[in-house]
């Protein structure tokens, strides 16, 4: 079982006063980070995920950030008065409906974390699933839409980032393309599980606006293996968006990726907690 901290409120200079062990681990390895939630709504909280970012890749590490944007694009089909719902945690995503997605998470959103990142002193490139075919996908189903399933991740675009000297940091939009340039609405977490696999990563973490998994009674559950991930999905104690994360989960993990971290990205410096210490933060599935 994975130590956890009794404080939550750890410095970047706490945090790298016992990271050497951490970083040495983790060196010259590729961490995915899906960012998302209301987090990406406070310009402060998005700086200080900018600022880890950007310690990450000056630490060795090669970070790939994957966003999301769903409470930003539900408020802009509300000011158009465009109406649209969730089926086990999805977006049903009509044409019109993609269409504001790829505005708000491809345009605005992917642009205000690469400029975050940039004036941290990183070198961001802001990308989506469409450029490159870096993600192929197909409708989930026809009762969703436009809302699409990864078939295929084309990576090298990716690795010519990732390797150059210093070295860019990705920012990837989860907007992707079919064979026949039909746009889809893909989940971003699910979005990030099949990069990770990909890339084949150490750790693909999903930032999101809860403390971590929890169980019936809503306590943390630090520390689960797959088997137990699918049995929170399959007994119903997994509920809405938690649900596409644990199936992201798992599936990342068969894929090969070491593990995968679900953390809360308004805990300050989260990332760092979890990769650079012993204490942990969220809940830890391999």
């Amino acid at each position: 079982m994975k130590r956890r901290a009794d404080e939550d409120n750890w410095t970047s200079a706490q945090i790298l006063s016992e990271a050497l062990p951490f970083i040495q681990r983790h060196a010259g390895k590729t961490i995915v980070v899906k960012f998302g939630g209301n987090a990406m709504g406070s310009e402060d909280l998005t700086q200080q995920f900018a600022n880890d970012i950007v310690l990450l890749r000056q630490c060795g590490l090669r970070p790939v950030v994957v966003h999301g944007g769903g409470p930003q694009i539900g408020s802009m089909l509300d000011r158009l008065k465009i109406k649209s719902e969730f089926v086990d945690g999805l977006r049903v995503s009509d044409m019109e409906t993609v269409g504001v997605a790829e505005m708000v998470l491809s345009g605005a959103i992917n642009k205000s974390i690469v400029a975050a990142i940039n004036q941290a002193g990183g070198r961001a490139v802001g990308l989506s699933g469409r450029d490159a075919n870096l993600i192929m996908a197909k409708a989930v189903n026809k009762d969703l839409g436009f809302t699409g399933h990864p078939v295929s991740v084309e990576p090298a675009l990716l690795h010519t980032l990732t390797d150059a000297k210093p070295g860019f940091i990705p920012v990837i939009s989860p907007i992707s393309t079919s064979a026949d340039g039909t746009r889809y609405n893909v989940n971003a977490d699910t979005a990030a599980g099949v990069i990770a696999g990909a890339l084949n990563a150490a750790r693909l973490m999903l930032l999101t606006d809860i403390e971590g998994v929890m169980d019936a009674e809503k306590n943390l559950l630090t520390d689960l293996s797959i088997e137990e991930a699918q049995s929170l999905i399959d007994e119903g104690t997994a509920k809405g968006g938690m649900i596409p994360k644990l199936g992201t989960a798992i599936d990342a993990v068969k894929q090969g990726v070491e593990a995968v971290v679900i953390l809360d990205g308004r805990r300050a410096h989260g990332l760092l907690v979890e990769l650079f210490t012993d204490v942990g933060a969220g809940t830890l599935i391999r």
